[in-house]
């Protein structure tokens, strides 16, 4: 321990909260605690949660706020609620990002954490669309939890377990992905599915869809006060004598302004390799659901709303097992890139026999299709955290939490893009039952492929560029 101390002593600064992270790793060999993934994964979930906990409920939010003139309105004013999220993160992301290069990863998850809480609930008491609307702005806006906590990871954790952090982050957006709606479906309208505990004249009866929300503002709460003892990773190197900060901290604050970051081509390359993927995985998240509820007759499976849950459960909990096992051991043995293009070149095959699973009946069917969903999401997700952890090597810390606001804000780009071409798309898929050329369901897994196919192709030079 005393010989590690020297070694350290020469970049060690009394007073850089940054610098006693970095002994503190030193000292303790290089072991990850518990607790650390722990508190990652928690902070993770509580920025999803309110993302995915509407789904369920939104379609009759919307009517019950009678803002759509006919029934078949209400998806399209409902569309907007939900993007409104996402809108309000492309705003602020990059925003986020330079805060917290400048005065620390903690106080922006804290203020992250406590706008979940504040404006989660007040969107669980929305009486109008235009309410709804806002506070779903506003959550996003003031929410730079994301970007920050995989920096935070980075910065965390000994260089060797980095790829543990960051696909804890992915994970646990993974698994939010699917406890939110499962979450939101049960405790939405508690006075309706439970009218012997919840009467019609009480708070979750006049405010039906609240119960879910004040779940989630309680349990982020709870998350909020435990971050406050999180150490902070953040190097702040002060010139003792004068009291200013020193001639290299100027110059570092000068190159993390955006325009750097726009000039930084391996940045910049994966974070568009990223935002590819990522418009695919939303893309398919969408279809995916649409595709199985889809009656047989139109390639669907036919399922229920219950029967696609418990699809994604059992994606959610595999998931959850893959990422904290095979990935950290994966991304050691093949590199970041190669776990991207292996995984995405994997997928295509995998993509293409989905038409084919609904040829299927009974235990086979259902066997197959639990299999294929989830391999699928361990590729897509492994894909996701490979590209995160290039976005995070090619940038010194100074600049890393801008970098990732400025991935996030292009990520909620695709987010918002994904689902909504997905939709159409299927649709107009489904119609070509007749077809010579990819009839039905064949055509967009084949675009989902097309997608997937750019994706692995923008993994190699002369696009993907990586520091040495």
């Amino acid at each position: 321990m005393a010989i590690n101390d020297e070694l350290f002593e020469q970049e060690y600064h009394e007073n850089c909260p940054g610098c006693k992270v970095d002994r503190w790793t030193l000292r303790r060999f290089h072991i990850v605690q518990p607790k650390e993934l722990i508190i990652i994964w928690v902070v993770v979930l509580c920025t999803v949660l309110p993302i995915s906990s509407l789904y369920p409920f939104l379609y009759f939010m919307v009517r019950d706020f009678n803002v759509a003139e006919k029934e078949e309105d209400i998806s399209y004013y409902a569309g907007y609620v939900g993007s409104a999220y996402m809108i309000g993160r492309t705003f602020s992301s990059v925003l986020w990002g330079m805060i917290a290069d400048r005065y620390g990863r903690k106080p922006v998850i804290i203020l992250g954490t406590l706008s979940v809480v504040i404006f989660n609930t007040i969107f669980g008491f929305s009486v109008n669309y235009w309410m709804a609307i806002i506070t779903r702005f506003l959550l996003g806006f003031f929410n730079g939890v994301l970007g920050t906590t995989k920096a935070y990871a980075c910065e965390l954790f000994p260089k060797e377990y980095q790829g543990l952090g960051l696909s804890t982050t992915s994970t646990s957006w993974g698994i939010g992905l699917v406890i939110g709606p499962a979450l939101g479906g049960f405790l939405a309208q508690p006075a309706e599915k439970f009218p012997s505990l919840v009467s019609s004249d009480s708070l979750f009866g006049r405010f039906p869809y609240l119960l879910p929300c004040l779940c989630i503002s309680i349990f982020t709460f709870v998350v909020t006060i435990g971050v406050t003892w999180l150490p902070e990773t953040l190097h702040i190197h002060k010139n003792n004598e004068l009291g200013s900060t020193s001639d290299a901290s100027i110059a570092e604050e000068k190159d993390s302004t955006l325009l750097s970051l726009l000039k930084n081509w391996p940045l910049m390359s994966s974070i568009i390799v990223y935002c590819v993927f990522s418009l695919h995985d939303m893309a398919y998240t969408e279809i995916f659901s649409l595709w199985a509820e889809s009656p047989k007759s139109l390639g669907g499976l036919n399922y229920t709303t219950d029967d696609v849950g418990m699809v994604l459960s059992i994606t959610g909990a595999c998931l959850l097992l893959s990422q904290t096992t095979f990935f950290p051991i994966a991304e050691r043995i093949f590199g970041p890139i190669m776990i991207a293009r292996i995984s995405g070149v994997l997928s295509i095959p995998l993509l293409t026999t989905y038409p084919y699973i609904a040829l299927l009946t009974g235990f086979m069917l259902t066997f197959t299709l639990n299999l294929a969903s989830i391999v699928k999401n361990v590729l897509s997700i492994s894909i996701i955290t490979a590209t995160v952890m290039l976005q995070n090597k090619v940038v010194d810390q100074h600049q890393r939490g801008a970098a990732n606001g400025l991935a996030m804000t292009l990520q909620a780009i695709a987010s918002a893009i994904g689902p909504t071409c997905g939709r159409a798309l299927l649709s107009w898929s489904l119609k070509r039952q007749n077809a010579a050329f990819l009839p039905g369901a064949q055509m967009i897994f084949f675009i989902l492929n097309v997608i997937e196919g750019l994706g692995v192709l923008s993994t190699f030079k002369p696009f993907l560029i990586t520091n040495p």
